[in-house]
């Protein structure tokens, strides 16, 4: 710890009293880094689509009781899932400092040592997971936190610097969310849930492999076998593109099990369009912007198509 600097002299009494912001600013900024670490906007696609499992696993319109279950579920998901991202940042911190995407983070520019990373990712899901254990059921306390060890251990730690499948199996932690989202409501996981789980599980090589290629270089210099890197621009093209037709197919399964109806089914076949044009466009002429493009569109898929279900299970 380095040592106190010396005190100043005392000012004459006639001087002003020196300001001080960086003691007033200190406390935000410290707060805005360990924010950070929690990835705030995915972690708010998780608690969306948690959000989505709890409201469908209900019939009708939830009672009071039932929208403060919610609620409380969605707090302890947030907190865990902020704890997995948490630690991500920590274990990756050497690899996000060398992409440019990531470089920003608090523990890869070492505004936050590894210790004070690894300490809030404990607080964060050890609150979580008593929330979820007292307040909610320990089924979907355990659902989570077996989420939280593949996402920060299984895939962070082993799967993604071995194999560039990594993002494939690794998915289906990122596929958990509505299943504990149901888990919550009911105490069980339904074939509802999987189904679900399966969307989001075919949803997500596509979406991270249009992001992967227009940051290749940023992947490469860190040292990740992803896909782009170690099979290609054109081999990643063709699997995006093949993955949308197989995604498009697994969005249909609520309509044909009987979970949703028409107006679901309408969004889903539009939407399912869109990312097979994009995935065969991006597979027949390639270029950074599109890949852009198909990037930003899926995050409108997954979003859109939720939505679809949700509005669909209170209009029919």
């Amino acid at each position: 710890m380095n040592a106190a600097p010396a005190p100043s002299p005392v000012p004459p009494a006639s001087a002003a009293p020196a300001p001080r912001p960086a003691a007033s600013a200190a406390m935000p900024s410290r707060l805005a880094q360990f924010y950070a670490l929690t990835k705030p906007r995915v972690v708010q696609l998780i608690v969306f689509c948690a959000f989505i499992g709890m409201v469908l696993a209900v019939p009708g319109l939830p009672s009071a009781a039932q929208w403060a279950m919610m609620a409380v579920a969605s707090a302890g998901i947030w907190l865990v899932a902020g704890a997995a991202a948490a630690f991500n940042c920590l274990v990756e911190r050497r690899i996000d400092a060398r992409m440019k995407r990531t470089a920003w983070r608090p523990t890869a520019r070492g505004e936050l040592s590894g210790a004070q990373a690894l300490a809030f990712s404990a607080l964060l899901c050890a609150a979580g997971s008593a929330l979820l254990y007292l307040a909610v059921n320990p089924l979907t306390m355990w659902l989570t936190f077996a989420t939280f060890v593949g996402y920060a251990v299984v895939y962070t730690v082993i799967l993604k610097p071995l194999t560039p499948q990594n993002i494939v199996i690794g998915g289906a932690s990122g596929a958990m969310p509505p299943v504990l989202g149901w888990a919550a409501m009911t105490g069980q996981v339904g074939p509802e849930a999987m189904i679900l789980f399966l969307i989001i599980f075919l949803w997500t090589p596509p979406h991270f492999w249009a992001l992967a290629l227009y940051r290749v270089e940023d992947y490469r210099k860190s040292g990740l076998p992803m896909l782009p890197v170690t099979h290609g621009n054109e081999f990643t093209r063709l699997q995006v593109f093949l993955y949308t037709l197989i995604l498009f197919a697994g969005c249909m399964m609520p309509f044909v099990y009987g979970m949703s109806s028409w107006i679901y089914l309408i969004a889903a076949v539009a939407l399912g369009i869109g990312f097979c044009v994009y995935g065969f466009l991006l597979w027949r002429d390639y270029s950074d912007q599109l890949a852009r493009r198909t990037f930003r569109f899926s995050l409108i898929h997954l979003s859109v198509l939720f939505a679809a279900l949700l509005v669909d299970h209170y209009l029919l």
